[in-house]
């Protein structure tokens, strides 16, 4: 893990990217009441699929690729997300892992994308050892609204910046480039269920992952389950690690959602039976279908779970 790799610089380009090619994305970018620049990608503004992927790459701090591919694995949902990065620890848990609590008054929103790694809120970073360095930076927010000036005061404050250095992200799960960027968090699923697994971080090099894109709803409470599902019982990731090939079994055996209590029904009805409260779920039900874990010394490869169609078929529709 190269702790020297910048993921706003990495990411910097790509927001560059993002808002000059605002017309054809169909998004919206604007200035904030602080000086931030706010870009709205599925709430006002339609938004699509194209920008969900951009936004994906940027939450990942540059440092990984998304695409979308149309493949059999899932017959009746072919098109499918795919993630790599070979940094995928910097790229998923100090960038792309939506870990930063932010509230004012009404408003409530997890931050994710390199922004983070400035503010160091979690920590999470001091496991990671990890402190980025930049000038300019970019949160995401899954939303149908942008941060209130609040908000955009502490995110600044906390990332050493002012506010006009500031780029914030925001699309709800129930547009289409909201959805996308969740499916697209399929890689950082296994590595965050890893790392509460205890399992080292610095000995995952490499990883990939992929996972059905979910039709979008416009019912929040259906559209956060199919984006959930997609990963839960359709996502596939391949991790790439160093040291014995028996910790490398390990982790194959214990990553994989079916290893959860609760696997088992579409992601809105488990939500429903614990009533609405997120953290009464087992939160080893959060990680991909289906894992392979190569260890790198020995060259043997480990698998475990499996794509549950029936319940993709169940959640989508």
């Amino acid at each position: 893990m190269n702790l020297h790799i910048s993921v706003n610089l990495g990411a910097s380009q790509r927001v560059a990217s993002l808002c000059a090619d605002a017309a054809q994305l169909e998004i919206g970018v604007e200035t904030g009441p602080s000086g931030e620049t706010r870009i709205d990608a599925g709430a006002k503004r339609r938004g699509g699929v194209e920008a969900g992927l951009r936004i994906a790459a940027i939450c990942l701090g540059g440092l990984g690729e998304v695409a979308l591919a149309s493949e059999p694995t899932i017959p009746r949902w072919p098109w499918t997300i795919s993630v790599r990065s070979s940094q995928p620890v910097l790229a998923c848990l100090a960038s792309q892992y939506a870990g930063w609590s932010l509230s004012h008054g009404g408003f409530f929103a997890l931050g994710s994308g390199p922004a983070r790694a400035l503010a160091r809120k979690e920590p999470l970073f001091d496991e990671l050892g990890y402190r980025d360095k930049a000038d300019a930076t970019t949160l995401v927010i899954e939303s149908g609204q942008p941060p209130p000036p609040e908000v955009i005061a502490k995110v600044a404050s906390d990332c050493g910046l002012p506010a006009s250095a500031l780029t914030v992200i925001y699309a709800p799960t129930q547009s289409l480039a909201g959805a996308t960027q969740v499916v697209a968090r399929v890689l950082e699923v296994a590595l965050h269920k890893a790392h509460a697994l205890k399992f080292p971080l610095a000995r995952i090099v490499d990883g990939m992952g992929a996972a059905p894109l979910s039709p979008p709803h416009p019912d929040f409470m259906t559209a956060m389950g199919r984006t959930n599902d997609a990963i839960i019982y359709g996502g596939r990731v391949h991790l790439y690690v160093t040291g014995p090939a028996d910790e490398a079994q390990a982790l194959a055996q214990a990553l994989p959602s079916s290893a959860s209590r609760d696997y088992g029904a579409p992601f809105r009805d488990v939500f429903k039976r614990f009533k609405g409260d997120f953290y009464a779920i087992d939160p080893m039900l959060f990680s991909p279908a289906q894992i392979l874990v190569t260890a790198l010394e020995s060259g043997a490869t480990f698998r475990a779970g499996a794509v549950n169609e029936a319940l993709i078929d169940a959640s989508f529709g």
